[in-house]
């Protein structure tokens, strides 16, 4: 079973220890960061499922700003976790986009509900797309599960191997850009990131691909893209 990833934005080394120990106790797979541009880059590419950030950080940008940035590429949902508890701050947190916040110090039992409480409510949310599974030659895409199937037998992909596969798919037979790529499934600020998308792609072929080194499904189009092929879509 897939552990939902959270992604710690604090400052203090000690209070996101203590969260890691929370979180990892209580089943999730947790990330940290201690600057905020370190949590937008984060955010971007491992594309958790949510995120707990302080206010009050160290380095050029604050919690609000970290927000705005993300909330320009993403709706992962964010949990502000903060010393701060003025009405002033807690409005304000929520004017930036939050789900919710959470004024220091917390209590852990607290906290998980309201963790748990804004997952529940995120993943109910029914899938975009009114096809319930997509096939690609011997592929079934599950849109409501997020599950691959490769000859029936289950592909494990992380959140940002599944969001790239299924970019390409929902564009079969459409050669997509590097670019056009990165900015859909990073962010804008990743589009010259083209060493990072090839990373991907070759970890999707490995996964997806009868023969990865002579790809049938997902094609390199050198110098300016990647297509799916497909004759069912």
């Amino acid at each position: 079973m897939v552990k939902d990833r959270i992604l710690i934005c604090d400052s203090e080394t000690k209070t996101a220890s203590l969260l890691r120990q929370i979180l990892t106790d209580a089943g999730f797979e947790v990330l940290t960061a201690n600057k905020g541009d370190r949590a937008i880059q984060m955010a971007a590419l491992e594309q958790p499922q949510l995120i707990l950030v302080e206010i009050d950080l160290s380095g050029k940008i604050d919690g609000f700003e970290v927000i705005d940035h993300i909330r320009e590429f993403s709706d992962i949902p964010v949990i502000v976790l903060s010393s701060r508890s003025s009405p002033n701050d807690i409005l304000n947190g929520y004017d930036h986009g939050i789900d919710d916040y959470v004024t220091k110090p917390f209590n852990a039992r607290i906290l998980l509900a309201r963790i748990q409480a804004v997952l529940k409510r995120v993943q109910s949310f029914p899938a975009l797309r009114t096809e319930s599974e997509i096939s690609v030659d011997d592929l079934v895409i599950n849109l409501q599960r997020r599950e691959v199937l490769k000859g029936g037998i289950q592909v494990h992909l992380t959140q940002t191997e599944y969001n790239l596969l299924l970019e390409l798919v929902k564009h079969s037979n459409q050669v997509l850009l590097h670019e056009q790529l990165l900015s859909a499934v990073w962010g804008d600020q990743f589009q010259n990131e083209v060493d990072y998308l090839r990373s991907y792609v070759h970890i999707l072929r490995r996964k997806l691909e009868c023969n990865p080194a002579q790809p049938r499904i997902i094609i390199s189009k050198s110098g300016v893209g990647y297509m799916l092929v497909s004759d069912q879509l």
